[in-house]
């Protein structure tokens, strides 16, 4: 796979999830919530500011509107008052396996579209 083959999936799961009126999120939104979602946790504001390499008020700015959608849930560290731990819910959980199948659908299509230039060009 090639980087335009790989843009063309990832662009073919963003249409459809625009299609589906699904979140609209950013790509440091997406960031946090993969990484959030992917990565083992626990997850802290600091620990996925040093994770993604990107200031934790711009962290914490993602974490508001993940919030606002009730895709990730903050509750406060009881080991540590002063730190918020971030956290997996539901409706974050599907909104990723949604997304998920999203792109292998995607990916599904474009190597049916390769297939058939392929064929054309033969």
């Amino acid at each position: 796979m090639n980087a335009t083959q790989a843009l063309d999936i990832w662009r073919g799961a963003i249409v459809e999830s625009v299609r589906r009126d699904s979140p609209d999120l950013s790509a440091r939104q997406m960031a946090v919530l993969t990484t959030v979602y992917l990565c083992a946790s626990p997850h802290t504001v600091r620990g996925l500011a040093e994770t993604l390499n990107v200031a934790k008020p711009a962290v914490t700015r993602a974490l508001d509107r993940l919030s606002d959608l009730g895709l990730v849930r903050r509750k406060p560290d009881p080991d540590d008052r002063r730190s918020v731990l971030v956290q997996r819910t539901v409706k974050g959980s599907v909104f990723l396996s949604e997304f998920g199948e999203l792109i292998v659908k995607a990916a599904e299509e474009t190597g049916a579209d390769e297939i058939e230039a392929a064929a054309h060009a033969a």
